[in-house]
């Protein structure tokens, strides 16, 4: 799939702040705004929906009720071009934008709910991280096989006593001649069952400038990865351990003091999280819809009820809301990286709107919605832990609250005189 960009004028807003390069979302035409996708946009939104209803539709909830890794959708998936879309060409990439990314997991997502992972794999998380501040050595040893769907990366940050305080992880890097020499453990690693490569948060000192990150290989002597557990999703992941681990200085990714660098590249793996959170519930959205209309209780479909309009009122309400948020911010991203609080408001929406509405249309579908025959179960279970993972909705109402008020809030306890 190919990509062109047109040019994008400011938009000035009189007594508001200025929307910029934001063609999406407002785009005059006369005295009115168009809310509407660009005809470029939504040409390629439709080229993905055309090829995951022909080539994903059938065994979706098959995929869906398994912990496999399903690599065989992966390769195909990289064989449309639908991994690496928002990276350069010259890295391998699509030279797409985010936008592409968001809409490509969306669509997908809307089909096969299991599938639209591989593309978040493929685009946002780790794989951005590495994209963004890889070597052209690292790029060239590992890239080409990630983005044809071949290898998987995953991320260790997570730590037993480091979950939203990550900067509190204390996995150590100690530098031994040409090698870093890792001890540690992670925990709640996604993709960490099949993954061959890992992306690693490390400590080379300390305070928040001590903190890093070094890429370790399945297989290396000093790492081993632990049995799988399942989330309630049934989504599965291993604990990491390294012990005296060593690894070339050649792996090392981010040096002391590449935190920040890493989290302002986290922020965009929140646009993959919220795709993904708001896709599902309107994918349960979609299935309720058709169940209510067809389905009759009393002699009545049971759209004709009142309490079952409302909720659905509502529902696509929840939706569309949380939709021009996501994009806002993956516009945002068009030349660059969206800001902290765009992408924390759209998180927070799209967490928030694809729950409701998920859990609205299992209720509406009843029993059916509550059983493993039905999609809709899975996809509640699946977006309820994207309400925790990427930073819970309760860390990013700290964040928002911070773009309120333009100042930071610590969490940590005031330090004794």
């Amino acid at each position: 799939m190919s990509f062109h960009h047109g040019s994008v004028r400011n938009l000035k807003l009189s007594g508001a702040a200025i929307w910029s390069e934001f063609k999406l979302l407002a785009v005059f035409k006369g005295k009115s705004m168009d809310f509407n996708l660009s005809e470029e946009h939504a040409s390629f939104a439709d080229a993905v929906r055309r090829f995951a209803q022909d080539k994903l539709a059938a065994g979706a909830l098959q995929r869906a009720h398994s912990s496999a890794y399903p690599s065989e959708v992966a390769r195909l998936l990289a064989g449309q071009g639908l991994l690496g879309i928002a990276f350069a060409e010259q890295d391998g990439g699509q030279g797409g934008s985010l936008m592409h990314a968001v809409l490509a997991i969306q669509e997908v997502a809307l089909v096969c709910p299991k599938s639209a992972d591989i593309v978040q794999a493929g685009n946002f998380g780790p794989i951005r991280t590495f994209v963004e501040y890889a070597s052209p050595e690292q790029k060239a040893r590992w890239l080409p096989e990630l983005l044809s769907g071949q290898k998987l990366i995953s991320l260790g940050m997570t730590e037993p006593d480091a979950g939203s305080a990550v900067t509190e992880l204390k996995t150590s890097a100690r530098r031994d001649g040409d090698h870093y020499v890792i001890n540690g453990s992670k925990v709640f690693s996604t993709h960490s069952p099949d993954a061959s490569l890992f992306l690693i948060y490390v400590r080379f000192g300390p305070g928040v400038d001590g903190i890093g990150s070094v890429l370790i290989e399945r297989g290396t002597p000093g790492f081993s990865i632990g049995e799988p557990s399942a989330f309630m999703s049934g989504e599965e992941w291993c604990q990491l351990y390294m012990e005296d681990c060593r690894i070339p200085a050649a792996n090392l990714l981010l040096g002391p003091g590449g935190f920040k660098k890493q989290i302002s590249g986290f922020n965009v793996e929140r646009l993959g999280n919220a795709s993904r959170s708001l896709a599902l519930g309107r994918h349960c959205f979609n299935i309720a819809r058709e169940h209510v209309l067809i389905r009759k209780q009393f002699g009545r479909p049971l759209c004709e009820f009142q309490g079952l309009q409302w909720k659905f009122a509502e529902m696509a309400l929840k939706l569309e809301s949380a939709q021009l948020l996501l994009y806002k911010a993956a516009m945002e991203g068009e030349h660059g990286l969206p800001s902290a609080h765009s992408t924390a408001m759209a998180k927070l929406a799209c967490n928030q709107a694809g729950w409701d509405v998920g859990n609205e249309a299992l209720q509406a579908m009843g029993a059916m919605g509550y059983s493993r025959e039905s999609i809709i179960e899975y996809c509640v279970r699946r977006i309820r832990g994207w309400m925790i993972a990427g930073g819970s909705i309760e860390m990013l109402k700290n964040r928002i609250a911070e773009g309120v008020f333009e100042r930071s809030f610590s969490q940590r306890p005031a330090k004794a005189a």
